[in-house]
């Protein structure tokens, strides 16, 4: 890897993550390595392998920090809702042919889920309205195994293959409506501008929730558990404005 970063002659190098580990492997590059200043970074050490730092508020949400850090690198002016310009792609053949939800269940670690029984109402509600199928992603064995429990007590639901991003955007870009934990998958889902609703236990959405808009919402927070309820009203709404 080193060796590859160094064939390349980059312009700038740009460490938006603020840790050690991303750092090292950002300094390895052959060109000058910007990142936050000491005040606004999350490992004031990688400071120390940075050429250029930039003071950035931490009050801002971490995509909010990542444009304001990039804006100052490059000498230009950030504002108003990102468009990422993120084309869903082609839908997959096994995907059911109406329409259908995608529910993101899957999280890095425990305390990000939300229980599996919230997940089997919200989809016999969404089925039950809709006639929607329910589509369960999943990353590993643990999640793969939770996606079939959930489907076998759910009217219409499938489980997918395991995918890698470029099927997960045509697969999300697709669907009438998602619901996800605090995941990457949450976040495409959001650049990818369909119905959202972000779900927190255990983190912060004002930190790291998706970017709200018409179609996009975040619920919870930490130490809050958003109802079912809560989910169904926020997702009419969020359909409402289409």
């Amino acid at each position: 890897m080193r060796t590859r970063l160094q064939q390349t002659h980059w312009d700038w190098v740009i460490d938006a993550q603020g840790l050690l580990k991303s750092a090292i492997p950002a300094r390895m590059a052959n060109g000058p390595l910007a990142g936050y200043g000491w005040d606004s970074i999350r490992e004031p050490l990688a400071c120390l392998l940075y050429n250029k730092r930039y003071s950035v508020s931490k009050q801002l949400s971490a995509v909010d920090r990542n444009r304001a850090l990039f804006a100052k690198v490059f000498g230009y002016h950030v504002s108003g809702t990102p468009n990422f310009g993120i084309q869903c792609g082609k839908r997959a053949e096994w995907l059911p042919a109406g329409d259908y939800a995608v529910l993101l269940h899957a999280t890095s670690r425990s305390a990000k889920e939300w229980p599996e029984e919230y997940w089997l109402e919200v989809g016999r509600k969404l089925y039950a309205q809709h006639g929607w199928s329910m589509v369960l992603p999943w990353g590993n064995p643990m999640e793969q195994q939770r996606a079939l429990r959930l489907a076998e007590e759910l009217p219409a639901a499938i489980v997918t293959p395991k995918i890698g991003l470029n099927v997960a955007a045509g697969l999300l870009g697709h669907a009438a409506a998602v619901l996800g934990v605090d995941t990457g998958l949450t976040h495409l889902a959001n650049a990818l501008n369909v119905p959202l609703v972000a779900i927190y236990t255990d983190t912060d959405p004002a930190k790291t929730g998706v970017i709200e808009t018409p179609l996009a919402k975040n619920l919870g927070g930490i130490g809050q558990l958003p109802t079912t309820t809560e989910v169904m009203d926020c997702l009419q709404r969020l359909r409402g404005s289409l």
